[in-house]
């Protein structure tokens, strides 16, 4: 990782103008030095700093709410669509399953391949842009749709506790984005194509009625922050270079996902 690099995550995290006064869990050296501590990439100040660089949940009453709001009531016309049957498979957000909603922007077939390496890498980031979303969502409260109308379909079977759990950020934008950013790492020609589906993942939640549009947005920002800290780390490079040998190999079967008409399909939905 370059000097500017490190530098571009404490601008993104902290919305600093330079490296001069950034936070010290958020200075060059500190990323660089941070061996995690748990299973994923990031040390848990590193997690900390990056969760309270994020925004507080918009207040309630306030024309962003307001606005959310008006826009997620959009959604209902959504409701068993084919473009609500893929916010469904959407859901699923932990390797090595989540991985497979990738497979026709790789043009492969994840699902029929072993992949130790690259579901550990995955795993690894997941744990990371999880921990720093629920850091941020215990600061501040923000009901769900489906929280706030109690009548309101989601495309997945959630529990009472799963409706009256914290809305801000989006954990699973957060995740989704962090996946986009790591495989257009890993395959820089499918970049354009990979976060494509990293942030049809995040609109899928609002489809979902889980999110509203705002939660989705901070949690794309960040992933973003997540992805670049992680990937300042020592190690991380070694286990990009195993994983996209994995990918090359899956790519040499010759292999492609059936669905992906019906993703295509899906995805030309206009939204609302």
């Amino acid at each position: 990782m370059t000097r500017r690099g490190a530098c571009v995550i404490a601008i993104l995290a902290a919305g600093l103008s330079a490296c001069a006064g950034t936070p010290a869990a958020l200075r060059p050296q500190a990323v660089l030095a941070a061996v995690p501590e748990t299973k994923g990439y990031l040390n848990g100040p590193l997690i900390q700093a990056l969760a309270d660089a994020t925004p507080p949940p918009p207040v309630a009453g306030s024309p962003v709410d307001l606005a959310d709001k008006a826009r997620s009531a959009q959604f209902k016309t959504l409701e068993n669509s084919d473009r609500w049957l893929l916010a469904t498979a959407h859901a699923e957000l932990r390797p090595p399953l989540a991985l497979q909603h990738f497979d026709c922007a790789l043009g492969l077939r994840l699902g029929s391949a072993t992949t130790p390496n690259l579901n550990r890498l995955m795993q690894r980031l997941f744990d990371d842009s999880d921990a720093a979303a629920e850091l941020v969502k215990a600061r501040g409260f923000r009901a769900r749709p489906v929280g706030d109308d109690a009548e309101r379909r989601p495309c997945q079977r959630v529990s009472e506790a799963g409706r009256e759990s914290a809305s801000y950020p989006s954990g699973s934008s957060t995740v989704a984005t962090v996946y986009g950013e790591a495989f257009a790492a890993l395959e820089p020609q499918r970049a354009t194509e990979v976060r494509r589906i990293a942030h049809e993942m995040g609109l899928s939640r609002l489809v979902c009625a889980m999110h509203y549009p705002s939660d989705v947005a901070a949690g794309e920002i960040l992933g973003k922050t997540v992805f670049d800290a992680a990937a300042a780390t020592p190690g991380f490079d070694a286990d990009l270079v195993a994983a996209r040998a994995e990918l090359a190999a899956v790519r040499a079967t010759g292999l492609t996902s059936p669905g992906c008409a019906s993703e295509r399909l899906a995805l030309a939905t206009p939204l609302p």
